[in-house]
Parts: C-alpha cells; sequence; structure tokens
C-alpha cells in the first residue's frame, strides 16, 4: 500500500482531491462508522441513520470504480474511534503515507495528527475544496479588520464568482441585501397548503442502517419513523431539483416565519447533503441565479438564499477556523445554566418551544428562525452554559458539524463570543414570536406580560437579560433602544420581573435523564 485514502463521515463528496491524486492500483480507502463525536449528550438517531446510510453508499460506490476499501461498520468498532481504527490500519498495512481531506472538526485533525506523528507515517491534509472560501482566503479578508461583518465578506464572494452581478460589477436590482423584504408573517390565515417536498426511495443499504439503528441504538434520542434525507449525491440533486422548482418563489418572503405544526413551510432541506459534501455549493447557487433569469423565482428570495449559502455558510467555515480551537470555550456572558431538560422531552408549556423540540425530536431539524429566534433565544435568556447548548445542537440536529455548530451557537444564538459572529446579541421577547408565528396563539402564557403567573417566560427573561446586562451592552450602539426602554423600568416593576424569573428558573429542570430517549422510534 502506498497511501491510505482516510475518508470521514462528513466528507462523502466523490470528486474530492484525496481522490483525484490518488491511483486505486496503488492507494487504499478505509472507513470507519466510529466517526462519531462523543460528547455529553447522545447523537440523535436520524443523524446517526443519515451518515452510515450515506457512508454506506459511497463504499459501493467506491469499490464499482475499482478501489479496495477498508469499512468498519459501527458493530465492529469500539470507543477509541477514528484514532484507534487509523492507528489499527496503519499497524495492519504498512502505508508510506495516510491522506485526509481536513475534518470539520479541529480536535480531530490534532488526533490524526498525532496518530500519524506517534507511528512516524508521514500525513498530508488536502484543503477541503468543497468550500468556496479557502482558509487563506478568509484570513487575507480578515486580516486587519475590527469587526468581522458578513455583508462586506458576502459582497466579496459575490464579486469572485459573479453571483447575481452585472457587468460592472454592482449588485443586480440595485442593492446586495434584500433581508428587509424576507421577514413577512403568514397572518392569521396561516400558510395554506405548502409543497410538501421529496421524499427518497429507501434502498436495502438505507434500510439496513435504519434497522441497525432501531435495534442497536434504540435509547438514542429522536425518531425515525419521519427519516427522508437524501443519502447520495443523486438524490441530493433531486433535492435540490425540488426545491428550486416548488418552494424558492416563496422562500425569500417566508423565510423567517414559523407555523404549528409545520417544520419545513419553504425551505430547501439541502443543509445536510450540503454538509456531507453530497452538494456541491456553487452548483446549488447557480441552479437558484439561473431561477431568477428565466423568471422562475424574485430576486429576492434568490439573494436570500445565496446569501446563506455564498454568504453565511462560508462565513462562519472561516471564522470556526481562523479562532479555533480557544473559540468553542468563549462565554463572553458568563452564562452558567444547565441546558433545561425540556431541550430532550419537549415538555414545556411555551408552546413555541414545546413543537421547536418536537420538530427536532421528530426530523433532526429545524429551520434557522425556530434555532436562532426560539430554541437558541431561549438559551441566551436563560443563561444556558454556551458549550452544553453547542455540544445539544451538534447532537440532535442532522446538519450540525462543529465548523458551522460552534459559531452558529456560541456566536449568532448566545452572543458567547462577545460579538465576533453577530454585531449585537440577537435579544427579542415574547412578541418577536407572536409576530412572527401563531404559537402564542396556542400558548398558555401571554407574550406583552413580563410579569405574573401568566406572563410569557421570553418577555419576563428579556427584560431581566438586558437589566442584567447593561454594563455590559451600553457600549454597544445597536442595544441603545432596548436598553433605554429597559431604563424607563422603575425598580418596582425591574423587582417584580426578577421575582417572576426566579419561578421560572425554580420551574426549569436539567438535562440528564430519561428525556433524552424515546422507546417508539
Amino acid at each position: 500500500m502506498r497511501t491510505l485514502l482516510l475518508l470521514l463521515r462528513d466528507q462523502l463528496n466523490r470528486d474530492a482531491a484525496l481522490l483525484r491524486d490518488a491511483d486505486p492500483a496503488h492507494d487504499v480507502v478505509a472507513m470507519t462508522e466510529a466517526d462519531r463525536r462523543q460528547g455529553r449528550f447522545p447523537e440523535h438517531k436520524q443523524r446517526l441513520a443519515l451518515g452510515w446510510a450515506a457512508m454506506r453508499h459511497l463504499r459501493e460506490d467506491l469499490r464499482e470504480a475499482g478501489w479496495t476499501v477498508h469499512y468498519q461498520p459501527i458493530d465492529a468498532a469500539d470507543e477509541e474511534g477514528v484514532p484507534g481504527f487509523l492507528r489499527r490500519q496503519i499497524e495492519a498495512h504498512a502505508p508510506e503515507r495516510v491522506c485526509v481531506t481536513e475534518p470539520g472538526r479541529y480536535e480531530l485533525l490534532q488526533e490524526i495528527e498525532a496518530v500519524c506523528d506517534e507511528l512516524g507515517v508521514a500525513l498530508q491534509v488536502h484543503a477541503d475544496d468543497h468550500f468556496l472560501a479557502t482558509h487563506r482566503d478568509f484570513e487575507a479578508w480578515a486580516d486587519g479588520r475590527k469587526e468581522l461583518t458578513l455583508e462586506y465578506f458576502y459582497r466579496e464572494q459575490r464579486r469572485r464568482y459573479d453571483v447575481l452581478v452585472t457587468d460592472e460589477g454592482d449588485p443586480v436590482g440595485g442593492e446586495w441585501n434584500f433581508d428587509d423584504e424576507n421577514r413577512e408573517s403568514f397572518g392569521v390565515e396561516g400558510p395554506g397548503m405548502t409543497p410538501e417536498g421529496p421524499s427518497f426511495e429507501r434502498d436495502a443499504i438505507t434500510e439496513e442502517v435504519l434497522d441497525l439503528v432501531r435495534s442497536d441504538f434504540a435509547e438514542a434520542p429522536g425518531h425515525l419513523s419521519a427519516f427522508r434525507w437524501p443519502v447520495t449525491p443523486a438524490q441530493a440533486e433531486q433535492a435540490l431539483d425540488d426545491f428550486i422548482e416548488h418552494r424558492l418563489p416563496q422562500f425569500g418572503t417566508y423565510q423567517d416565519a414559523m407555523w404549528t405544526g409545520r417544520p419545513f413551510l419553504y425551505h430547501s432541506r439541502l443543509s445536510a447533503a450540503l454538509n456531507l459534501k453530497l452538494l456541491d455549493p456553487l452548483t446549488a447557487v447557480r441552479r437558484a441565479e439561473e431561477a431568477y433569469h428565466d423568471g422562475h423565482a424574485p430576486l429576492n428570495a434568490v439573494e436570500g438564499f445565496v446569501r446563506q449559502i455564498l454568504g453565511w455558510r462560508e462565513f462562519v467555515r472561516g471564522v470556526y477556523w481562523l479562532y479555533a480551537p480557544e473559540y468553542a470555550e468563549r462565554n463572553a456572558l458568563d452564562a452558567t445554566e444547565d441546558l433545561p431538560d425540556f431541550y430532550g422531552s419537549g415538555d414545556t408549556d411555551m408552546r413555541c418551544l414545546s413543537d421547536s423540540i418536537g420538530q427536532v425530536r421528530e426530523h433532526g431539524y429545524t429551520h434557522h428562525i425556530a434555532r436562532l429566534m426560539v430554541i437558541g433565544l431561549f438559551g441566551l435568556l436563560y443563561g444556558v452554559d454556551p458549550q452544553q447548548m453547542n455540544d445539544w445542537h451538534e447532537a440532535m440536529y442532522v446538519d450540525a458539524w462543529a465548523w458551522v455548530s460552534t459559531p452558529n451557537m456560541i456566536g449568532m444564538a448566545l452572543y458567547a463570543d462577545g460579538g465576533t459572529v453577530g454585531t449585537k446579541p440577537y435579544t427579542a421577547s415574547g412578541k418577536y414570536i407572536n409576530r412572527m408565528s401563531n404559537y402564542c396563539t396556542h400558548c398558555r402564557y401571554d407574550p406583552d406580560q413580563a410579569t405574573g403567573a401568566d406572563a410569557c417566560p421570553f418577555t419576563s427573561l428579556y427584560w431581566n437579560f438586558l437589566d442584567r446586562h447593561q454594563e455590559q451592552l451600553s457600549g454597544n450602539r445597536r442595544m441603545n433602544f432596548q436598553l433605554a426602554n429597559v431604563r424607563r423600568k422603575d425598580d418596582d416593576e425591574l423587582e417584580a420581573i426578577a421575582e417572576r424569573v426566579a419561578e421560572i428558573r425554580s420551574m426549569v429542570g436539567t438535562a440528564g435523564g430519561d428525556e433524552w430517549t424515546v422507546e417508539d422510534s
């Protein structure tokens, strides 16, 4: 064996550089289903099933293409994970070198480097060319900037890839960002009939994996009955086609809206396929751009979708690697509360949270507003320990990997990075949730009230959060309006709010019991 090619669970693109530069006659692929992060929370059933089904399909494709694949299924693995598997592969086959695409987690890269160093084997780490901005690109852009503002990075990406720009380099439509047009709610009439989205035929490989998870991981959180994720590049292309045709035209206008029992609405659901590298991001961007030029989808919808992939996705990946590993440990607001138990069970009278956590349990997914402005917002206002929150998110969402989860949870949702990702904490009361959804209509709590037994916990916690962090946030000009409002409240009202918050905290249990499992899978 000349080269051992280590393929990881989130590096499943068939055209990866390490495969292009290798030779099936001399080089061998090694894959292990033990490629799991052993965090404080167990992984969701659908997250496990998606990763393993996608890996097994890649294994078969590689073997058909003439590759020798050393594949370790999860029932043959031990607790040593990727490092142990790699060590045994090196000891058994004595390769001249090991090649790997840069993992999506800093610590895993260090572990791989340590094994190769210990055994005296050369290691080549290929850049992850699935992304559209290299580390050097992002570092050059970030160099000398006091703040890392997405908007400026995004504009450079648009110009670099010639997406929705004129021949003069100006934005099509005269504006770079149409976010102001993408914040509509459905109103009292609701969303009506929305396109259901694709389902995919479960072949023998996928069914085998689903049966394995049901039997061997019955105690893992979440359900499998609604599993409908693409596990091959062909299925990922089918999912992209379905989104462009049926949901992209309305995506922009309603991308921030929520509705009871409707987890998907007009969202693409492509993030899992993108992050497993089953779908090329530039392909998705070009298809959306083509839909605009063909008159199929309006500019606000297409620009909003492009911004998520060409802008935000690349931006948070750049932030993660620029500041790894210390970024994951940041806690700028000194938040120390344990994760509430309803993040596992969904058992809470707050309808927005019970519905959103229910979506996570059923699908391993919620769209970005439910993540940020319901699930994340409660964590911010309540003061949940950022590392616990991030571990939970990475374990429970099918599309979460360290490079994307950490900046989104530590930075965007919890402001634990002190403003590296977001220029202000994304704070809001229950009134925001009431405006963007119908959750409050079906809830026992009143989003307009901050005190009393019927006060919405979000609203009480919101005012208490601003009061507690006044001094720390006073230098942030984007917080001036909110801080001015809290300063108008007299001491008696703030004390009553604090008493209500104390009641809320006394009612919230902490995670760690049977609520993380489910018998019905």
